[in-house]
């Protein structure tokens, strides 16, 4: 795969001028307040200041919805070399082995340290309680509050961090964009409704705030998962891989007219069966582990079968299990279904595919180390090269801890050998005065209309008309959409999107072949002349 270079918009999405904003000094600035921003913040020498920057609060990441779990080896019938291979096996040959063996490695130990923080993991006899999900040859998932992973490791680690006093968190804080300086990054020009714009300068910057869920019709993410820091790298000069690798987690629950609500894996783990609207046990038709195969096999056979029976959803069924275990085991997806009449034990409950995961992300070494000098990432912004082509379930709070405690500890190295002499530099942000414009935009119609593009023609199944199609289009709403100088979270949202939707469909029409979670109607077959990554980059930026 070769590098793809994209025409940029403007290197910044507002102006500003330097003397007339508000100005902090931080030794280490976190953008994002998931477990990979958190995690890195605790590595941070407690003798160098920390900046913390989330969005919403801090409660709110998309760490904080995981529900499944972390995986991990801490069974001894379990073995390291097994959760290696599952992984890799999952990741369709773009794996980096040595990044799979380190982080599966250091799996156990992360775990532990959750729990000396005071995560509660679900117990059995004693023992953290170990799952099973697709993929994965062993149960190696632990899981807390039955459904509620990521929720209550948050918690531990939101108190652990708050009684850090060289820690400050800024709560509902927009990051607009990088600021870099003579090829490297420098900081972040951020927005709050409190004081309006200001400057972070900082030594170090982990960037770590999540993944671009949002740019589909059908998602199982927040609204917070808009793209925002793969397009603040890329027009900060970073370069992006495997932008083309958006996972479809198989199983959403579908209610017309509702809000989209994510059925844990979990649930096919412990043994519920995929239906389709005739009563068919349909997934050992297309694989051999039925409903226990990768996500990419099981979402790609959902949709088939939704087309085989015109039907707009298949069908989980529970009712063959444990009553009593299934309430215990997933007491918040029950509550979930009850709103809408519906039994889990006992009822079929509709189910389809939606936007879950985005792999590609900035390209980073295992720790963490960009191509843009003075910016780390961790988490799902990054391309770490742990999944490959697909994720495997429950890899994703384990890298963001593994490659967030990295990354910080990588930046408070740096930023300790960097002297306290903090100056503002000369940055420029001045760009042509806009063309008077009496039309306001309607920001929510086109989000909507990308969204519903996306999901069209960049979703489970893309075709090279269908690509060329949302490319020209995108190109089309960025042309007048990146003309504009917002002064909403809602704009600039929309303009980050944009660029990263361009981004993605460009690396889906350059990977002719189908590999993992990327699947292309007209090249249905994998090549080993593609396995390989594919790097873009914004060609401008400054």
């Amino acid at each position: 795969m070769r590098k793809l270079s994209l025409e940029a918009g403007r290197r910044y999405l507002v102006r500003f001028s330097p003397k007339r904003v508000p100005h902090v000094f931080a030794d280490v600035l976190v953008i994002g307040g998931g477990i990979a921003g958190l995690r890195a913040a605790m590595e941070v020498n407690p003798s160098l200041q920390t900046v913390i920057v989330t969005k919403d609060e801090v409660k709110l990441s998309n760490s904080a919805w995981a529900q499944g779990g972390i995986a991990g080896v801490l069974d001894p019938l379990d073995d390291v070399a097994s959760h290696a291979a599952d992984t890799i096996a999952a990741g369709k040959g773009l794996c980096d082995e040595a990044v799979v063996n380190t982080v599966v490695r250091e799996a156990a130990d992360r775990i532990r340290e959750l729990v000396a923080l005071g995560t509660q993991f679900d117990k059995e006899d004693g023992e953290i309680a170990l799952t099973r999900e697709g993929g994965h040859s062993h149960p190696r998932v632990a899981h807390a509050l039955g459904d509620a992973t990521g929720k209550e490791i948050m918690r531990a680690m939101i108190e652990t961090i708050r009684l850090r006093e060289s820690c400050s968190i800024w709560e509902s804080t927009f990051t607009i964009d990088l600021l870099t300086h003579e090829g490297r990054c420098v900081g972040a020009i951020v927005w709050n409704a409190k004081h309006g714009k200001t400057i972070i300068w900082a030594k170090q910057v982990v960037l770590a705030t999540g993944g671009a869920g949002r740019l589909f019709r059908e998602t199982t993410n927040p609204p917070i998962a808009t793209a925002d820091g793969h397009a603040i790298a890329a027009r900060a000069g970073a370069e992006l891989r495997d932008m083309e690798f958006m996972q479809f987690h198989p199983t959403v629950l579908y209610i017309a007219g509702s809000a989209r609500h994510l059925i844990s894996e979990a649930v096919r783990g412990e043994g519920a069966h995929l239906l389709d609207c005739r009563g068919h046990r349909f997934m050992p038709d297309y694989d051999s582990a039925a409903e226990l195969a990768p996500r990419d096999v099981v979402s790609q056979a959902i949709t088939k079968q939704m087309a085989v029976t015109q039907h707009p959803c298949v069908y989980l069924d529970l009712s063959h299990l444990d009553e009593r275990l299934v309430a215990t085991r997933f007491p918040h997806i029950t509550k979930v279904c009850a709103r809408f009449g519906l039994e889990l034990s006992r009822d079929r409950i509709p189910v389809r595919p939606g936007a879950h995961y985005m792999i590609g992300g900035l390209a980073v070494d295992l720790n963490g180390v960009s191509t843009l000098p003075g910016l780390l990432a961790a988490g799902e912004v990054s391309a770490s090269g742990l999944h490959g082509a697909n994720r495997l379930g429950s890899n994703s709070l384990l890298e963001g801890l593994v490659v967030g405690r990295q990354a910080g500890l990588l930046a408070s190295q740096h930023a300790l050998e960097i002297e306290d002499s903090f100056q503002a530099l000369p940055l420029n942000s001045d760009w042509p005065q806009p063309e008077p414009d009496d039309e306001e935009l309607n920001i929510s119609d086109i989000e909507n209309s990308l969204n519903s593009l996306m999901w069209r023609n960049v979703g489970i199944s893309r075709h090279e008309d269908g690509l060329q199609q949302a490319i020209t289009q995108l190109e089309f709403w960025e042309r007048y959409v990146s003309q504009r100088e917002f002064s909403s979270i809602e704009g600039w949202e929309l303009q980050n999107q944009l660029l990263v939707a361009r981004l993605m469909a460009t690396a889906a029409l350059e990977r002719r072949e189908s590999r993992g979670v990327h699947a292309r109607s007209d090249f249905p077959e994998t090549y080993d002349e593609f396995a390989s990554h594919c790097h873009v980059a914004i060609d401008s930026a400054g």
